[in-house]
């Protein structure tokens, strides 16, 4: 198991990786700022997806 701050600190280079500094900070931004569940996010964002699915999309993501 990986300490809180090795998870804060790859969750900070993914989104950084993928949107740039200044969009991820919105991303940021906006998690703080508004009500959000992720569990439902996670359910409308891909409402066709199976667990099994998700979770082979997530492994191939990483090895990437």
């Amino acid at each position: 198991m990986i300490t809180d701050s090795e998870i804060r600190k790859r969750g900070m280079d993914a989104l950084i990786k993928h949107l740039g500094e200044v969009e991820a900070e919105r991303f940021i931004t906006l998690i703080i700022r508004e009500p959000f569940d992720y569990t439902q996010w996670q359910r409308d964002l891909w409402p066709d997806t199976g667990l099994e699915e998700s979770s082979k999309k997530a492994m191939e993501s990483v090895s990437k």
